[in-house]
């Protein structure tokens, strides 16, 4: 997965707490920005986190993620990414301090998002289910739209035999030992 796309290096307030804008424009991002996501794209990344950051010359009401000019425009359009789209944490700052949480994962599913990334919050999660299934009920957002979401999870989930089984204790010291030894290896091998 490659993330924050379109691109978070350029801010200076940090979207756990508050809503951070880039006034960049598209020939900026372009040429700086969006390379990274580009080459990443090209190498086969399958997997792009979407950030929470205004792009007022992209979108100028709605963060990167859940703004369709971005995510459907710019992301699987323009750089013709058709993998898994994922939020970042919308109980994030820059979203709850500025918009109403379960609107706002309407609007990413309606941009283009396939998954809702909600890390906190029993009541948030439950918000956010209850205004996705009224956008379902309401034909805001259609089944067809939903059923291309859930094709491209399930695809990525086939790719890696992933199951809905539970895997059991996972030895996270191990995992982390080992990423240990194969950075340590990278940098010893520059």
């Amino acid at each position: 997965m490659v993330k924050h796309f379109p691109g978070h290096g350029d801010t200076s307030v940090d979207s756990h707490i508050g809503l951070p804008v880039v006034s960049h424009g598209l020939d900026r991002l372009r040429s700086l920005e969006l390379k990274p996501f580009a080459e990443a794209l090209r190498n086969g990344a399958e997997a792009v986190m979407v950030a929470h950051i205004l792009l007022p010359k992209l979108d100028p009401e709605y963060p990167a993620s859940f703004s369709k000019p971005v995510i459907t425009g710019l992301l699987r359009k323009e750089l013709g990414f058709d993998g898994v789209v994922i939020t970042d944490d919308l109980t994030m700052g820059a979203v709850v301090k500025n918009y109403d949480i379960g609107q706002a994962a309407v609007r990413s599913l309606e941009a283009g998002s396939d998954v809702l990334l909600v890390g906190h919050g029993y009541e948030l999660e439950k918000r956010v289910l209850q205004a996705v299934r009224e956008a379902v009920r309401t034909g805001r957002l259609t089944t067809d739209r939903l059923d291309e979401s859930v094709y491209r999870i399930l695809k990525l989930k086939a790719k890696y035999k992933l199951t809905n089984e539970p895997k059991g204790k996972i030895d996270t010291a191990r995992i982390n030992g080992e990423l240990r030894q194969a950075l340590e290896k990278l940098r010893s091998s520059k």
